[in-house]
């Protein structure tokens, strides 16, 4: 592309052609792509709109831009990704966290509130760059957390991530609970599994492209993984302690009957902001 005058003109042209590829936020992503390219921040930007934009500058606003009218998620694009406060370092290697996601943290804190224990165990199970672990550590400084990650590279996302903010996370590569000793034994055990049936459509749709199928699908109509760790977390659980999980937003009647199942107790299920069951709990 021409080199526009100035970033003013460099932001209009990159919001012209968002929009034009369909862009929900043309505006917001344009500003977000410019900084990237000009290492500045929003403020920046608009105190210095009429500074003349450099070749190099263009060809970086250029290159981002294309990526986005391609479809590629602007997590991806800038590299990271803001999660309940954290600003989380994300890659192609992992789930990108969603807002929706945010329930379970919600309610995950609550139940620590809720524990005679002072200094509870907390375990996320498959935590992708961190994102519930991180979160839940930042508001309880006091919990003893752990996080497993069957993904060599989304592991070392979670480590980079917890090491740049200073939150110490006690962390394995493992399938779900396989590399647990059969004494370990946890206050809390969270999960977002894979919960997308493997021939539903909407993996060909949006972000959901590329992303790690394996983050995103599992077998049963989307079920099976989340079948394998109510099957699995309850002998890892103290008595009272609890199984928070993330579910697709019709799998909440089966994932409640499984819970049954099992022999969980109290078992609940909590609707997100678009009103849809999203996250259910269960006691041991």
């Amino acid at each position: 592309m021409d080199t526009p005058a100035t970033l003013d003109a460099l932001l209009r042209a990159l919001r012209t052609r968002l929009q034009d590829a369909g862009i929900e936020n043309p505006g917001l992503e344009a500003r977000m792509l410019l900084g990237t390219a000009t290492g500045r921040d929003t403020t920046q930007l608009i105190a210095h709109g009429n500074d003349a934009a450099t070749a190099e500058q263009a060809a970086r606003a250029d290159t981002l831009c294309q990526r986005r009218c391609a479809g590629e998620p602007m997590a991806h694009i800038l590299g990271r990704r803001s999660f309940w406060t954290l600003d989380l370092e994300v890659s192609p290697a992992c789930l990108i966290p969603r807002p929706e996601t945010e329930l379970l943290v919600e309610q995950a804190l609550a139940v620590i509130d809720d524990l005679a224990t002072a200094t509870p165990r907390v375990l996320d199970l498959g935590t992708g760059p961190g994102t519930i672990i991180l979160a839940l550590k930042s508001e309880r400084p006091d919990i003893d957390a752990f996080a497993s990650e069957r993904s060599h590279e989304a592991l070392q996302q979670a480590r980079a991530n917890a090491a740049e903010l200073g939150l110490p996370v006690g962390l394995w590569r493992g399938d779900w609970l396989e590399a647990l000793a059969p004494a370990a034994h946890f206050h809390i055990i969270t999960c977002n599994p894979p919960y997308i049936a493997p021939d539903d459509p909407h993996l060909t749709r949006g972000d959901l492209r590329f992303e790690p199928r394996s983050a995103l699908a599992a077998a049963a109509n989307g079920l099976a993984d989340l079948y394998r760790v109510i099957d699995t977390a309850r002998a890892h659980l103290s008595l009272g302690g609890w199984l928070l999980l993330e579910h697709g937003f019709d799998q909440a009647p089966p994932v409640r009957e499984r819970l049954r199942q099992a022999g969980y107790r109290a078992i609940r299920t909590l609707r997100d902001r678009s009103g849809h069951e999203r996250t259910t709990l269960g006691m041991r």
